[in-house]
């Protein structure tokens, strides 16, 4: 297999809405505009957005998930059938940014289960039934348009099945927790082919479950549904090696991003370091890249990175998404270099921590903020890489 390209100066894949994308969107909702009508818009304004990226000379390229309600809605979109009204078993409660309306945008509420921003909560309890790709027009424009490698973003078998999965829906239907995650594993596997066949450079899975289990309340609410949570945490890992599994994967890049919550506004509802899910998912993860949240105390020290395989790349995301402020290029670098005591310097890139709008709201910044973060990100990976 050929050695999977290394980005240094990387991202995560989503950008903050203009009002253009917004209003179209309403409007296709609301049945005021044709998908056709909805789609010129989009092609539009991502052609600026790629514009914009070029400029900051970031090296992997992004459509900002601008035809997306929020970053996990492909999948639900794709269903025709899986879905029905539910309570997932493990609900995960957003902590508010403190600034999340400094730009005057009330937070836009986000239901798990795939319901969507202010929709129902549902939850996967009925045979699976794919009406669509979930990714097909985004990878067929980028590769067209993107002045440079691209990548495509979708979420994590794991995330899809842990946020869906009710023991009294899906148990009749898939068996167990991790019988829902290996019908969700089959779906997300075929994308991931698809994607390799057309020829895209970097395919990158998000918020994997395992990022749950670093919180002992989280854990605490597994034993409690009977569930143990160290299996759980293996049976994630089992199902997100079997989305990649038997693929021809010599031209492309897999990575993992493992997110601490980018709710409306800017919130989050992960804390605790590494730790407890660093063994099991670093040792036995089976991507080239990951990609790791680190802009807050609230991920804890580098000192996990240990358990990190030779040869992986890790992506510190040590540039926030959540605020304006620019953070201190010396501090980066110096975080960038206490971070290579357990990782190699030759395998460190560096990314924003997250996505500046997971949720169609978008994060507390402005668009010059955002490009600014990005622009900071490309200079400190040339001071450091060259």
């Amino acid at each position: 297999m050929d050695m999977a390209r290394k980005y240094r100066a990387d991202q995560v894949g989503s950008f903050l809405r203009p009002q253009a994308i917004k209003d179209a969107h309403t409007a296709h909702s609301q049945g005021r505009i044709s998908e056709a009508e909805l789609r010129k818009v989009e092609d539009e304004q991502i052609l600026a957005l790629l514009d914009m990226q070029k400029r900051t000379g970031i090296e992997v390229y992004s459509d900002g998930e601008w035809r997306r309600a929020g970053w996990a809605s492909p999948f639900a979109d794709a269903m025709s059938e899986g879905y029905v009204p539910g309570t997932p078993a493990i609900r995960i409660q957003a902590q508010a940014n403190p600034i999340a309306n400094r730009l005057g945008e009330a937070p836009t509420p986000q239901v798990p289960g795939g319901g969507g921003p202010g929709g129902p909560s549902r939850v996967l309890g009925a045979p699976i039934v794919q009406a669509k790709r979930l990714t097909g027009y985004d990878a067929t424009f980028l590769k067209q348009h993107a002045p440079g490698p691209f990548k495509i973003t979708m979420p994590a078998a794991s995330y899809v099945a842990s946020r869906a999965y009710s023991p009294e829906a899906s148990d009749p239907v898939f068996g167990s927790r991790a019988g829902l995650l290996h019908a969700v594993a089959e779906v997300i596997r075929g994308e991931i082919k698809a994607l390799i066949d057309e020829g895209v450079p970097y395919i990158q899975l998000d918020n994997p479950h395992y990022t749950d289990f670093v919180s002992g309340d989280i854990r605490d609410r597994y034993q409690a549904i009977g569930i143990d949570p160290m299996q759980a945490l293996r049976d994630d890992v089992e199902a997100d090696n079997y989305s990649m599994s038997g693929l021809d994967r010599s031209g492309v890049t897999i990575g993992m991003h493992y997110c601490r919550g980018n709710t409306g506004g800017g919130g989050w509802h992960k804390s605790g370091g590494y730790d407890w899910v660093a063994e099991t998912s670093f040792g036995g993860l089976d991507v080239d890249t990951f990609l790791l949240e680190y802009d807050t105390e609230r991920a804890g020290d580098f000192s996990p990175l240990r358990y990190m395989p030779k040869g992986k790349t890790v992506v510190l995301g040590l540039v926030t998404t959540k605020f304006p402020e620019l953070e201190s290029q010396d501090e980066l670098v110096e975080r960038i270099h206490e971070a290579a005591k357990y990782v190699a310097l030759d395998d460190l890139a560096l990314s924003p921590q997250c996505g500046f709008a997971s949720t169609f709201q978008g994060n507390a910044l402005t668009p010059e903020e955002q490009q600014a973060k990005l622009a900071l990100v490309v200079s400190t990976a040339r001071k450091v890489w060259g």
